[in-house]
């Protein structure tokens, strides 16, 4: 079978359908992918994987969604694939039409997180939501990250066979790694007794980074913030460099910015706890790396980590946007040793449980191959 798949950005193409074209591929399917040009798709090109570059936007301009379109529109019409499997908000409706503008035989879309989800305006939610209800109609496959999305969608009436199937990480990759700990913390300076607090995301305003540096400012002086990521240049908001700014006048050295990273799996077995503190996730992969690699879990309330971690068993969770709340998650295990190796044990017991690549990507290939 010849499968398209769609995607926004490069950074979504490497994290998120790389395996998943991989997995595709293995099984003996023709596999492509489309999505804006980008650095990160080195590696999968390198890896014997053709990628098309396509001009998707992730901004609202309708000059540019039109663009992007026209784009795909052609791009189907050139592959003639037998099912185009869509996904992310905006890159999810235009591919998802556009297959269906050109008689794609099946449609599939992987939802990572509801636009009408996200923090806006009533109306730019309503807008989305009935753009979701639209695309649902030509859509044969619909799948979502989180079981909690996939009741939504069937509930909202979306689509009425809405199916979860979780994400996954290779516990080959991301596991507890004793020598890499003592060689990461040694090059990164960290003295006896101090306890690392690891955030890994795009450095963009829906992740709660406002409110973790404020939290930051209210735990004890041993407790040191490493945090993993970039801006993309397609991240849109707030530039939270001001922001960042004054944390470092506030915090000195026990903020560490690491930029984007490869090396994710090592830096997190050197940590103590891993934070999360969004306001809006679909089921962040981050958080499977993390319990993978035996680290509790501080996260927010809120689809998507509300499922994968076990308050008061594999991490804490505490309300968005809510600092004294954050504090006190995480000075609760700055301070005991013993709670975040038992709540670490536990959660890399759950994600080997729940969340491993090989079976997420088998279940996914199974349900867009049947």
């Amino acid at each position: 079978m010849k499968v398209l798949e769609i995607t926004n950005v490069d950074f979504s193409m490497r994290q998120f359908l790389f395996p998943l074209m991989q997995a595709l591929r293995e099984r003996g399917h023709d596999v492509t992918g489309a999505c804006a040009e980008g650095p990160l798709l080195d590696a999968m090109c390198a890896d014997g994987l053709r990628v098309v570059a396509v001009p998707m936007s992730r901004t609202l301009s309708p000059v540019a969604q039109w663009r992007a379109w026209r784009a795909l529109v052609r791009l189907i019409r050139e592959e003639k694939p037998d099912l185009v499997h869509a996904h992310m908000p905006i890159s999810g409706l235009l591919g998802r039409f556009a297959a269906w503008r050109c008689g794609v035989p099946r449609v599939a879309y992987t939802c990572h997180g509801f636009l009408f989800n996200q923090p806006g305006s009533r109306l730019r939610r309503m807008a989305s939501l009935v753009l979701e209800w639209l695309a649902g109609k030509v859509t044969d496959i619909y799948l979502t990250v989180s079981e909690e999305e996939s009741r939504d969608a069937r509930r909202l009436g979306i689509h009425r066979c809405a199916t979860g199937i979780g994400n996954g990480r290779d516990p080959a990759i991301f596991h507890p790694d004793p020598a890499a700990r003592i060689r990461l913390r040694a090059q990164l300076g960290v003295g006896a007794g101090q306890v690392v607090i690891l955030a890994v995301s795009r450095l963009v305003r829906s992740k709660g980074y406002p409110e973790l540096l404020a939290a930051m400012r209210a735990l004890p002086g041993n407790a040191v913030l490493w945090i993993v990521g970039e801006r993309l240049p397609s991240d849109r908001g707030e530039d939270l460099e001001p922001c960042f700014a004054a944390a470092r006048a506030a915090l000195g050295p026990r903020l560490v910015f690491l930029g984007y990273r490869e090396d994710v799996a090592a830096i997190m077995t050197a940590a103590d706890i891993f934070v999360l503190p969004s306001h809006f996730e679909g089921l962040p992969m981050s958080v499977i790396e993390a319990m993978l690699c035996g680290l509790p879990v501080v996260s927010t309330d809120i689809s998507g980590p509300r499922e994968q971690v076990v308050a008061g068993e594999t991490g804490l969770l505490a309300p968005p946007a809510d600092v004294p709340q954050l504090a006190a998650a995480l000075r609760a295990l700055v301070v005991d040793d013993a709670l975040r190796q038992r709540m670490g044990t536990a959660g890399r017991a759950r994600a080997l449980a729940c969340y491993t690549q090989a079976a997420v990507m088998a279940r996914t290939v199974s349900l867009l191959t049947k």
